[in-house]
């Protein structure tokens, strides 16, 4: 793309339009819904509703309230990126319509992102492109590794989030496509590894969390990005480690809710208790 002097989004763009055989039109149409969907996710937010098993809700709320009375020790983008985080992977739990980025259980992460950063530096136009470049980094990995916590671990899941959003964040920042793809390895890179260990196998304890976690990582590899900090292992091969780590965890750690924190004491009282209901 560098040659042509193509923008990384249009590349994405026109693989896109090839790939489904569809119209320019008609795919930024698809992608603005589903960007749209996610801002609408974000303001419909219920405090009151909790989840079927009683773990998930109400922490939105609490993170909000904690951030309008001062309370907070990070600064406003980063507390905002947290806030939604928990919104978006709660309104999950609670079967409400989010976007699946690039799944359910990462849903939280490149929402977190691109609408703190839409409403904190008034970006609006960019924000179609941004979600191409999130769009075509989860292409990147899908294609070299995996993006299912049965396959992968969360690693798959809240990592592959994290990219994406990290990439879009650069781009939105106004970063090259240098720093988009290094931003996109970086936080990759620090969550290899990362069990998927669901508490009674539900996509809540500790799924809407570590969407906080990914959304914050996503943040701060894209300013060391930005800042002109480059991951020493080439991008591609940082994602091809993912997929030989993924191979490698094992099955218990692997969204089968039988190790981690699925296999505590209080997460088989919990799963007990579930399955007595």
């Amino acid at each position: 793309s560098k040659q042509k002097n193509i923008p990384f989004w249009q590349v994405i763009l026109e693989d896109d339009c090839k790939e489904r055989m569809v119209s320019p039109e008609q795919s930024k149409k698809e992608l603005m819904a589903m960007y749209q969907a996610m801002k609408e996710a974000d303001a419909a937010y219920d405090a009151k509703q909790k989840s079927r098993s009683g773990m998930v809700g109400g922490n939105g709320q609490l993170f909000h309230d904690a951030v309008v009375s001062g309370k907070t020790i990070c600064g406003p983008v980063i507390a905002s990126a947290i806030e939604k985080a928990l919104k978006m992977g709660e309104s999950n739990a609670c079967m409400k319509r989010i976007v699946a980025a690039p799944t359910a259980g990462a849903c939280g992460v490149v929402p977190a992102v691109y609408l703190t950063l839409q409403e904190q530096r008034q970006i609006d136009e960019r924000m179609l492109e941004a979600m191409y470049i999130a769009s075509g980094v989860g292409g990147v990995i899908a294609n070299r590794a995996f993006l299912a916590g049965a396959a992968g671990g969360c690693q798959a899941e809240i990592g592959s989030a994290s990219s994406m959003a990290a990439a879009g964040a650069v781009y939105l920042a106004g970063g090259d496509t240098e720093a988009i793809i290094h931003a996109a390895a970086m936080a990759m890179k620090n969550l290899l590894g990362l069990a998927c260990d669901p508490v009674a196998g539900l996509v809540e304890v500790p799924c809407v969390k570590r969407n906080v976690v990914g959304a914050v990582n996503a943040l701060s590899a894209a300013d060391m990005a930005l800042a002109g900090v480059r991951s020493i292992i080439p991008p591609d091969e940082v994602f091809d480690a993912m997929r030989s780590v993924g191979i490698s965890l094992p099955e218990a750690i692997r969204e089968t809710g039988k190790g981690g924190l699925a296999a505590t004491t209080t997460g088989q009282k919990i799963a007990q208790g579930l399955q007595h209901e």
